[in-house]
């Protein structure tokens, strides 16, 4: 008759126990030989095929590494980030000397250096503090120019997108805010305008107004009063006034700007 090994173990187990309590002076009873023999068997075929791995050159071996690299290489890409660099251009809507500046060298050079730069669209007017409104130097349809435009970079704060839509604008300057210009700057570059006329009209004009207030206080804060003003890192790089570039003393070219920014960028925080 045979026994399953569960029965042979249990048995063994408490032929132990009594061999203990009987004779506590004398070792138990072994294990079975088989139970040894496979033991030993299995650990042997471990350490043989450990052997085969480890020198066969044809048998690749796992590499577990010891930290995690993909957590060292983001800690490093971090500690690699530059800060962008600051840029500014002060402008007004109707003013032909913002479209100059935005056309000849804004526009260009953020095409190179758009993403070395935190890139801000400010504009110029002087407060009446009887109603905490704006006054606009080319009159109410300009601040409202300005509010349409400051509503696009609200809504698409993608350089590539209200500035373009700022520059289709600024192109027909003379007929900034009429509807017609609006939809069809719109449409040109992928902005609804049904948004676009919702900010503008939020709270009786309010919200819109709001937005004018605080780019004239940052206009006038950095002491700007000529459109177009253009600062980098928080300095005046050069203004274009009267149909000229004045100021300049880095020079007027997208190149220069694009120079003068890379440097900024690659210098040490």
């Amino acid at each position: 008759m045979s026994f399953s090994a569960d029965i042979k173990t249990s048995n063994l187990d408490l032929q132990n126990k009594q061999h203990e309590q009987l004779f506590p002076d004398t070792p138990p009873a072994p294990a079975p030989r088989n139970h040894r023999t496979a033991w030993i068997s299995g650990c042997l075929s471990i350490f043989a095929l450990y052997l085969l791995l480890s020198l066969h050159p044809n048998i690749p071996v796992p590499y577990r590494p010891c930290g995690n690299h993909d957590v060292l290489t983001r800690i490093k890409d971090v500690a690699t980030v530059k800060p962008l660099v600051p840029l500014e251009a002060h402008i007004m809507s109707k003013c032909p000397d913002a479209k100059d500046c935005l056309q000849q060298l804004i526009l260009p050079a953020m095409m190179q250096i758009v993403d070395k730069v935190d890139f801000t669209l400010s504009y110029i007017g002087t407060y009446t503090h009887s109603n905490d409104g704006v006054d606009c130097r080319h009159g109410p349809e300009e601040c409202l120019g300005n509010i349409i435009e400051l509503c696009a970079n609200s809504l698409y704060p993608d350089p590539k997108i209200y500035l373009g839509f700022t520059m289709c604008l600024a192109k027909d300057y003379q007929d900034i805010p009429q509807k017609s210009l609006l939809e069809d700057c719109a449409l040109e570059h992928g902005i609804d305008f049904e948004k676009l006329n919702e900010c503008a009209t939020r709270d009786d004009g309010g919200f819109g107004m709001g937005m004018l207030r605080d780019s004239v206080r940052r206009s006038t804060d950095a002491g700007v009063t000529k459109s177009c003003t253009v600062r980098l890192d928080e300095k005046i790089y050069c203004i274009r006034d009267g149909g000229q570039w004045t100021n300049c003393p880095n020079g007027s070219g997208v190149n220069d700007l694009v120079i003068a920014v890379q440097k900024l960028y690659d210098s040490p925080s």
